[in-house]
């Protein structure tokens, strides 16, 4: 794919920061001007907000852009909002948005990226993705070639986090590895990271941006809102400005490498131990998957059914268990007993199925 950085002149951390929408235009100015006297360059708002129901604030619309426009006027900070369709596009252009980007609801389809991406043919612009609400990779991916193959050149991302089924401590998982997955194969791609959204509370957004430093990733954005408890979108995962401010403050930016022998050294003789292990474990899980065979030989002859609910319910407590004694996550135990189980079922269906050999 053929991109270039899009922050060129801003050092790292990147970060883009502003109100999850503008909802008048003292409270964008307001939140601005506050940011603006922190450093901050790069301003965003919603103008255009996809709501799950009809009945929520959807955003300002079109007014919201001549906000915008004064914000940039008077701050001199670039300034970035949400398109989700062709006329979004040709609106914020005409309004000299610096920077767009495509939200999560957005990525997920592949008509109304396309869509975007014909809109935006001929234009020298920034456009951010955001990931799809799915833990898609390829959708992610497929999203950023389309716009490349429109001409956008100056690309980046987004890790904003995945909807999944049930309750967990973050509104969006963040699933780290996905977003890790998409810098390997773009190494040069600028990828922000969207605290807020993955966070779903303000209280988590100092330490998922600390983590996302940590990993390595380009920048942050964060919503900010000069007055969160009164905002109409998301008020419990917004900060205020001067909070925004100690957040990054305190944060540790990490060399990517050292150039110290001795911790080289070090981390050599270490990672050589940990290619040991990770053999051991990787031939001690294909013993496990010959004696699965085996046993599905055994329940063939009987004519027994493969999954059997109750045994390996009492088998994944048990070891989940133990492996949170020995200093595992429940949430790492239960991905690795399902690939586990996952993996076990297809040995076991495949010599299920395979034809009896004649004599």
């Amino acid at each position: 794919m053929n991109h270039k950085s899009c922050f060129n002149d801003i050092k790292r951390p990147i970060v883009i920061a502003g109100p999850c929408s503008a909802e008048s235009e003292e409270q964008t100015l307001q939140t601005a001007h506050t940011l603006a006297k922190h450093g901050i360059k790069i301003f965003r708002a919603g103008i255009w907000k996809p709501r799950t129901r009809p009945d929520s604030f959807e955003g300002v619309g079109t007014p919201g852009l001549a906000w915008l426009g004064r914000v940039k006027n008077e701050t001199g900070m670039l300034i970035a909002t949400e398109v989700a369709n062709s006329k979004h596009v040709q609106q914020a252009v005409e309004a000299g948005v610096d920077i767009l980007w495509i939200g999560a609801r957005t990525t997920v389809n592949p008509f109304a990226v396309q869509e975007i991406s014909e809109a935006l043919k001929g234009l020298d612009i920034t456009v951010l993705v955001k990931n799809p609400v799915s833990p898609d990779i390829d959708l992610w991916v497929g999203a950023l070639e389309r716009l490349n193959r429109a001409g956008i050149s100056r690309l980046g991302a987004i890790h904003r986090g995945f909807s999944v089924h049930g309750d967990t401590v973050y509104r969006n998982p963040p699933h780290w590895q996905i977003a890790i997955d998409l810098k390997t194969r773009m190494p040069d791609l600028t990828v922000l990271t969207d605290p807020s959204h993955i966070a779903g509370n303000k209280n988590m957004v100092y330490s998922l941006s600390q983590e996302s430093m940590d990993l390595q990733f380009d920048g942050l954005m964060i919503e900010s809102h000069i007055s969160p408890e009164s905002a109409l979108t998301d008020s419990k995962q917004q900060i205020t400005p001067d909070d925004l401010s100690a957040i990054l403050k305190k944060l540790i930016l990490r060399a990517p490498d050292s150039a110290d022998r001795a911790y080289h050294c070090t981390l050599d003789e270490m990672r050589a131990q940990v290619d040991v292990l990770d053999k051991e474990i990787v031939g001690r899980l294909a013993r496990r998957m010959r004696i699965s065979e085996e046993m599905g030989l055994i329940k063939k002859k009987s004519n027994v059914a493969i999954l059997q609910p109750s045994r390996w319910e009492q088998i994944a407590q048990e070891l989940s268990s133990y492996g949170m004694t020995q200093g595992l996550s429940s949430e790492f135990m239960s991905k690795l007993l399902s690939a586990i189980h996952e993996e076990s079922i297809e040995h076991q269906n495949i010599v299920m199925n395979k034809p009896s050999e004649k004599k």
